[in-house]
């Protein structure tokens, strides 16, 4: 973990004064994610950066847990919340892989920008999975770039290995889905913005089904 908090420690405040790229995807994101959100909800988001999103949804929730694996990040995330008095949401150092909690902890989990980051996408997701509620969701903008940019399977590599770019998984949006689906993941909403590689997909983990019983069975 101490090599890309390191990469991304060097970014922080650069980052956090970037203006959002396209302000209407984000917007609509925004707006997408909330229609899956309750004012009683648990929520987590890893890979939070420096907590704009956590902090627009706070309001919309019970309380928000954001992880990050860059201290500075997470030191600018904190200032921002409490500049506006936040109360119910907190940002802590720690990466997804070591990220420690009982299963069905959370009614909502956001990673944003994060799953091609990671070295295993797939034990991500399937950790998602486990700390979600029955009926919880799980929402993610990802880039895939095996969509339209194979070659960077070739560069990531050596970016990485001088310490000028991080780890860059390469993929596409069906790999994605793939993954999701197979985590045991239901698609509810999938949607990819115009000249844009992140697909945003909101996915459900299904509610238990009760085996039907007849009275004689359940008596018995």
């Amino acid at each position: 973990m101490a090599q890309p908090s390191k990469f991304w420690d060097r970014l922080a405040e650069r980052y956090a004064k970037q203006p959002v790229s396209d302000e209407a995807a984000f917007q609509r994101k925004l707006q997408i994610t909330r229609e899956h959100l309750k004012p009683d909800m648990k929520v987590l988001e890893f890979g939070c950066g420096t907590g704009t999103t956590a902090i627009a949804h706070a309001p919309h929730v019970a309380h928000i847990r954001a992880i990050d694996i860059s201290p500075k990040m997470i030191e600018i995330a904190q200032a921002k919340a409490d500049g506006g008095k936040l109360k119910n949401v907190s940002f802590e150092c720690a990466s997804i892989d070591e990220f420690d909690v009982p299963d069905r902890s959370f009614d909502a989990v956001l990673g944003l920008s994060i799953l091609h980051l990671l070295e295993n996408k797939d034990e991500a997701i399937a950790k998602v999975h486990k700390m979600l509620k029955p009926g919880g969701v799980f929402v993610t903008s990802t880039a895939c770039l095996g969509d339209k940019m194979k070659f960077i399977k070739l560069i990531a590599p050596i970016g990485k290995f001088f310490g000028l770019m991080p780890h860059v998984a390469v993929f596409t949006s069906e790999d994605l889905v793939e993954s999701m689906s197979d985590a045991g993941f239901a698609i509810d909403h999938r949607w990819k913005p115009e000249k844009s590689l992140a697909v945003f997909v909101v996915a459900k983990r299904e509610a238990l089904r009760r085996a039907a019983m007849s009275p004689a069975a359940a008596s018995g």
